[in-house]
């Protein structure tokens, strides 16, 4: 088995660099333009971190390709082969970047054979270092990181997202989801507006569970290694394998909470990532999918 050590730790290092300019730009101005919704938002700042860390990625690893998410907005093909891989999220939480909430992070994950072979996540406001290699555990700042390990979902804390899907089926299916939820019981929803360092929580036993419905697979390829290397379980949302490019995610303690959550909540339609975008996607979504 290769070693991708040597990258994951030019991973973290472009990152750090990155994120100072994430941090520079945190509390000026921004010129925000919209992407597929009004929730959907992009600045100049996504767009230059995420030139940065391919070009930097580049110039060392001149034969590996990239996933980026303004790139793929901008038209770039989505596209993951067996190549190494770098798929990177230039700024998860980019609402929270425009308005100063706190909780904004650069995510790369690093694929090899469409494995995910390490995964980086740091929370730059809060300068927190989330990463994992695939065997070799996950770590918050050097520290090693341990799932909760909960079974009951009625001691769980379940984190999620409403996301940028404004239409009136995903809207009303994420509303209930949420109600559903609260009716198991649960101890509680929480929402930190950015999907990989929400998944994260996860693997830090913070929270016990997240699911989502409609995120990218850069907003969760490199979280979800480092909640299945702290011990965590990661599916899609009607229990069925972890597929990143499903737009489909539960992160839990266990598989008797993934289970329980799989068992509750609703999927609207959504286009996979690395799906013919002229291809239509119809058919109302039922329990555990769509």
């Amino acid at each position: 088995m290769a070693d991708w050590t040597d990258c994951l730790n030019f991973g973290i290092s472009v990152t750090k660099q990155a994120s100072e300019i994430v941090l520079s730009a945190f509390q000026q101005q921004k010129e925000v333009k919209l992407k597929s919704s009004a929730a959907d938002l992009v600045t100049e700042t996504d767009q230059r971190v995420e030139k940065i860390l391919i070009s930097n990625i580049r110039n060392r690893y001149p034969q590996h390709r990239f996933i980026g998410e303004e790139s793929v907005a901008a038209g770039e093909r989505l596209e993951l082969t067996d190549s190494p891989t770098w798929i990177i999220d230039p700024i998860d939480g980019t609402v929270n970047f425009v308005h100063r909430f706190p909780f904004v992070a650069i995510s790369i994950a690093f694929t090899v054979n469409k494995q995910t072979e390490f995964g980086i996540v740091y929370s730059c406001v809060e300068d927190k270092l989330f990463y994992a290699q695939r065997g070799r555990g996950a770590f918050l700042n050097g520290e090693p990181l341990h799932a909760s390990g909960q079974e009951d979902i009625s001691q769980c804390v379940v984190v999620t997202e409403i996301g940028a899907e404004r239409d009136d089926l995903a809207l009303s299916t994420m509303t209930s989801n949420i109600f559903r939820l609260l009716q198991l019981p649960v101890h509680g929803v929480r929402a930190l507006g950015t999907a990989a360092v929400d998944m994260c929580q996860v693997a830090t036993g913070g929270a016990d569970a997240y699911y989502h419905i409609g995120m990218h697979c850069w907003d969760i390829a490199a979280s979800a290694l480092i909640v299945q290397e702290a011990g965590g379980v990661v599916t899609d949302t009607d229990g069925s394998e972890f597929d990143m490019m499903s737009r489909r995610v539960i992160a839990a303690s266990s598989s008797a909470v993934a289970s329980r959550i799989a068992q509750v909540i609703q999927a609207f339609p959504c286009r996979h990532d690395d799906e013919d975008p002229c291809k239509c996607v119809c058919g109302a979504a039922g329990v555990n999918g769509v």
